[in-house]
């Protein structure tokens, strides 16, 4: 299998990378700048010839469609893209450290930012692939997105920018399922739950070798009448 990872220089992107490549998966995994990993560079010494290290900043086209044309030339079709990369400004997942997302403190560059960063760019890195995706076999996009995105789970409006961003994402992702359902793409997208990684901080009650695993054994079973679903890292379905 061909994979496409965003965000893929630490947390669950590395992650993702990590136990891909390892079953023997070809994977291009791109970030901003892939070659300050020190873990990524390691994961590339142990399979260099399964893992391709690209720069990809999902917030600019101009970087978008360069990493298009760096896989296009090591690859005619991908079978699956995650979208990971994303951002949150000024706090960890569970806890408030009194900056930019919270009421009070919201700006609109702030706003643009996250927005940007786990929204937007998700749709267009996407839009980009699809060419790749189109000839891939039972080709996925998963988006991984966050408790914080369902308006279910709104307990508090903080973290203001980063929920809009992830509800945002998983509108955007569900438009796509039912645009692409003809073509035999599907498009869901999943909570890898509560992580511990820069982002969830150290108290999380999941490593990202455990949130991971599960996302892949739910990527591997995806079937097209799954497509257009929002589910936890464990398969079961989420409320939008």
């Amino acid at each position: 299998m061909n994979a496409v990872i965003t965000g893929a220089s630490r947390g669950l992107g590395l992650e993702f990378v990590r136990q891909l490549a390892g079953r023997g998966d070809r994977v291009f995994a791109t970030a901003r700048d892939p070659q300050t990993s020190k873990e990524l560079q390691s994961l590339i010494s142990k399979h260099p010839d399964r893992i391709s290290a690209i720069s990809l900043d999902v917030t600019s086209e101009a970087s978008i469609r360069s990493a298009l044309q760096q896989v296009s030339a090591m690859t005619e079709s991908i079978d699956l893209l995650i979208n990971n990369a994303g951002v949150l400004l000024g706090m960890s997942a569970m806890k408030d450290t009194g900056q930019a997302d919270r009421l009070g403190r919201l700006t609109m560059e702030h706003g643009a930012t996250v927005m940007m960063t786990n929204a937007i760019g998700p749709i267009l890195v996407t839009q980009e692939f699809l060419p790749l995706l189109r000839k891939g076999k039972h080709p996925r996009i998963a988006s991984i997105t966050s408790g914080y995105g369902s308006l279910a789970h709104t307990s508090t409006g903080n973290p203001y920018h980063y929920k809009a961003s992830k509800a945002a994402l998983n509108m955007y992702m569900h438009g796509l399922a039912v645009d692409l359902c003809s073509d035999g793409i599907i498009s869901v997208v999943i909570n890898p739950g509560w992580v511990s990684t820069a982002m969830g901080g150290s108290a999380a009650s999941l490593t990202p070798e455990q949130s991971v695993s599960g996302m892949v054994k739910l990527i591997d079973k995806l079937t097209l009448q799954q497509t257009g679903g929002f589910f936890d890292w464990q398969g079961h379905e989420e409320p939008w």
